[in-house]
């Protein structure tokens, strides 16, 4: 609880889909003096919401997240709300930490990381400063740059949930024509053999 007498309590929001993880980061970082645990997601759009609600000092995001991933919510809770996020993640493809970049996120660590150090993790970004693990940041340095221009990556990326050129067309409110255009450029720059391939290979790379 925030003293008024005192400074003001960072104020955190916890995304995470997996229960137990969530749990435990509500519970170790509620224990910190100086953190105060306002809300908590299992969801990226979710999270989303509650950031706009809350509008908390800091939002931590679970990378991989069900209905919306944690850049693309960093995104979304970046736009419309005055706080800073760390994005959390167990396996840290080459590209996501360029995506996450791109949209402002201000901290980038491993699940690895022992909640003392994620505490200060959050007490720098709370205070301004960027924290990029470094070796992350040492693999999204020696990864190769995506090929792929915005409207391909859009068409994958719709590729992996949806089942049909016309679900993809519908999402991205373009012609199946155009759509079918985008995915066979990515395939081809890809070398992929079918749009499915073309998103996998894109999901890997940490590109979507």
């Amino acid at each position: 609880m925030n003293n008024p007498d005192g400074p003001q309590n960072i104020r955190l929001l916890i995304a995470d889909d997996e229960h137990l993880i969530r749990g435990a980061l509500e519970a170790l970082l509620g224990l910190e003096p100086d953190i105060e645990v306002v809300a908590s997601a299992d969801n990226g759009v979710t999270a989303a919401e509650l950031a706009l609600e809350v509008r908390p000092d800091i939002c931590l995001l679970d990378l991989e997240m069900p209905r919306m991933d944690g850049v693309e919510a960093a995104a979304r809770i970046l736009s419309t709300v005055k706080t800073r996020v760390i994005i959390v993640t167990r396996h840290a493809r080459p590209g996501v930490l360029r995506r996450a970049l791109a949209s402002k996120v201000s901290g980038f660590v491993p699940k690895s990381t022992p909640a003392e150090d994620l505490a200060d993790v959050i007490r720098d970004v709370a205070a301004g400063k960027r924290y990029i693990d470094p070796e992350i940041a040492a693999t999204a340095l020696a990864a190769e740059r995506c090929p792929l221009t915005d409207r391909e990556l859009d068409a994958l990326r719709y590729s992996r949930s949806t089942s049909s050129v016309s679900q993809v067309a519908e999402q991205l409110r373009l012609a199946p024509g155009t759509v079918r255009n985008y995915l066979s450029s990515a395939m081809m720059k890809l070398g992929a053999v079918s749009r499915h391939d073309a998103a996998e290979k894109a999901w890997q790379q940490g590109w979507i």
